[in-house]
């Protein structure tokens, strides 16, 4: 026992002190031949020496507080909102900035060039305001600051998204500052983060005993005198001021402050006050470590690729190889509010009264809309034979990879009892995406080829996560790490393709947003077989879904035999998001929001809550494809895309209705 308390203390410094010493090796590999010329006074122009100085070194210093801010900023919104999912990007700040900068970009692209740091910190402020505003409603409850933070994430990111596809000539640069660029040209940055940071660290580790009270729960730590909701404003603050300035700064680094507090906590660093010192020292190794690794294999490239996205390279392998030591937790599903109480009795009522609203939505999508003039009208029976061919299959593969979205989501929440699982976490959607990705290097790429290699990488991806799941007997929160770091290291070479200038990187984007424009009838018939199968198979193991979340003894104890439920489930939400994943693109969030809106309106047992996730998602892809159609008439807009601007706000909507109850 004594042994394996201290190994756990002297875990964290020992992975910090590794990646110190491997990105110093790096740096002194790249740094010797130069840095004689620090104390040499040579006359005349010396090159060399002014990219040392103003370059090269201010890089380096500007990765250590990055990745050290980061990770701070991570450490204390897993605390405060018990989430091990959460890290900077979950209250949408980097959304907030990038959205505000493309926005200025296109509107005012002479006030960015005066300051764009100053223009992405009110992006990242006004984010903030907005998350506040939402979870000031509900008592500042940790799911009403994720759900907040989710909507405007989604919202922003949608929004920006829509925007770069439709000017992307003016805007291709945001690529490489959206993944994150450490490139420095004078100390300007790191010098004016250092104090920032120091300040905010100090205020951090005031806090520590606090936020330590805060793992007894609400009810526990304000037994003992502590103001819980004033504690979890506080840090809630710091952590965003910490994600607000760097990312100003250098642009969005995300996957830095999710890692790294987990693999602080993996290596031994429990309590909180040491995860406070060791998660920014992890962090700031790790990001060193990896734009070391950058410089040195591209060379002069290396300012024109995003560190950010790289990060995840070299940071998703670490947390895979520790996972093993990750102790399973069992999340309950978040509680409902009296409302949603109620509404347990009348599941039917709630279930049945969407369905006209579904209806006249599908008969409108298929009958109104603007005729070829660009005038509103309803679609005249002369001419169903020759529109009906391209309208039905769009609307039925939008419905039916919408529904599939839905219940996945669905599936993963109740199994991790994680509000913010969605099938994008999973990593399936980013497998598929690089399988299209490769498919865009051949020497004659089809739309055939594209699905083809589309659906081994999903498969691929799946084979992994079994691979690293059946360990642990599938333990939730694990698949979910899994996942996150196997769909990071994707996106890495998908980022890199994107910021690198390549034409084809905006056929990439246009399949990640989305789109309906390709699906035929074939494809339509496809879905909706998929669609109806997997559906059958989720609600056969509605008894599953409603007993895993009671934990593993208790599952047991029932007679479920929890390790082959979990297996089956979590192959049930692979398969039906690679299915969903080629028609729509990955980036849909349907499966993130369909849950959710379902449960807003108080379903909660497990068939009534699939049955609503699936009519939600299914409808809001309906709505989703119809005004990507109508609004820019006659140019569309991605469905994936559009879903996320009509979803959030409704989702929003519920949430300022409903206040928290005492």
């Amino acid at each position: 026992m004594i042994r394996a308390e201290a190994n756990n203390v002297l875990g964290a410094p020992a992975v910090a002190l590794t990646l110190f010493v491997l990105a110093s090796l790096l740096a002194w590999h790249q740094l010797a031949p130069d840095l004689s010329r620090l104390f040499e006074q040579k006359a005349g122009y010396d090159p060399q020496r002014l990219l040392l100085v103003y370059s090269t070194l201010p890089r380096i210093v500007t990765a250590l507080l990055a990745g050290a801010a980061l990770s701070l900023s991570g450490s204390l919104l897993q605390q405060v909102l018990r989430n091990p999912l959460a890290s900077p990007s979950t209250l949408g700040i980097s959304a907030g900035a990038n959205l505000a900068l493309v926005g200025v970009m296109l509107a005012f692209p002479a006030l960015q060039g005066l300051s764009r740091d100053a223009v992405a910190l009110f992006g990242s402020a006004a984010a903030a305001a907005v998350v506040f505003l939402i979870g000031a409603r509900r008592g500042f409850s940790p799911l009403a600051l994720v759900l907040a933070g989710l909507i405007v994430g989604v919202w922003s990111g949608a929004l920006a998204a829509i925007l770069i596809l439709m000017n992307d000539r003016y805007l291709s640069g945001l690529f490489i500052w959206g993944a994150g660029s450490l490139a420095q040209q004078s100390w300007t940055i790191p010098l004016s983060l250092l104090p920032k940071i120091a300040i905010l660290f100090a205020a951090a580790l005031l806090m520590a005993r606090p936020l330590a009270l805060m793992e007894l729960g609400d009810s526990g730590a304000s037994g003992l005198g502590l103001s819980v909701k004033r504690t979890r404003i506080a840090a809630v603050c710091i952590a965003i001021a910490l994600a607000a300035i760097v990312t100003s700064a250098v642009g969005v680094i995300g996957f830095i402050g999710l890692i790294a507090p987990r693999i602080a906590q993996l290596a031994g660093a429990r309590q909180m006050k040491s995860q406070l010192i060791w998660s920014p020292l992890i962090g700031a190794g790790l990001l060193l470590l990896t734009d070391e690794a950058l410089v040195l294999l591209s060379g002069a490239s290396s300012t024109f690729l995003p560190t950010g996205a790289i990060t995840a390279l070299l940071g998703a392998p670490l947390l895979l190889l520790m996972l093993p030591r990750l102790k399973a937790v069992q999340r309950s599903v978040p509680s409902p509010s009296q409302n949603a109480n109620r509404a347990l009795h009348t599941p039917r009522v709630l279930l049945l009264a969407p369905v006209p609203a579904l209806l006249l939505l599908l008969a409108g999508a298929v009958f109104f809309g603007r005729a070829p003039d660009g005038t509103w009208t309803l679609l005249a029976y002369l001419y169903w034979p020759d529109v009906l061919p391209y309208r039905l299959p769009r609307i039925a593969g939008a419905f039916a990879a919408g529904a599939m979205l839905g219940v996945v989501g669905a599936i993963l929440q109740r199994l991790s009892g994680n509000e913010m699982a969605s099938p994008e976490v999973l990593g399936i959607s980013a497998g598929a995406t690089l399988g299209v990705t490769a498919a865009l290097f051949l020497p004659a790429p089809g739309m055939a080829a594209q699905l083809g290699f589309g659906g081994i990488g999903a498969f691929a991806v799946l084979i992994a996560i079994f691979l690293f799941g059946i360990r642990s007997g599938f333990a939730p929160e694990r698949v979910l790490l899994t996942g996150i770091a196997l769909g990071a290291m994707l996106d890495a070479f998908i980022s890199v393709l994107a910021a690198s200038g390549d034409p084809r990187a905006m056929i990439v984007m246009q399949w990640m947003s989305g789109s309906t424009y390709l699906v035929d009838t074939p494809k339509a018939i496809s879905a909706m077989m998929a669609a109806i199968t997997g559906l059958a198979l989720a609600f056969l193991a509605h008894r599953w879904l409603d007993l895993l979340p009671l934990g593993t003894q208790a599952a047991q104890a029932i007679g479920i035999r929890v390790n082959f439920a979990r297996a089956c489930l979590f192959a049930l939400a692979a398969a039906m998001t690679a299915a969903a994943t080629l028609v729509v693109g990955p980036l849909s969030f349907i499966g993130l929001m369909g849950p959710h809106l379902a449960r807003e309106l108080g379903l909660r047992r497990a068939a009534p809550q699939l049955t609503g996730a699936a009519l939600a998602g299914g409808g809001l892809m309906v709505l989703a494809d119809w005004f990507g159609r109508m609004i820019a008439f006659p140019y569309q807009m991605p469905a994936g895309l559009v879903s996320a601007l009509v979803g959030a706000p409704l989702l929003l909507i519920l949430l300022m209705k409903r206040r928290r109850t005492a």
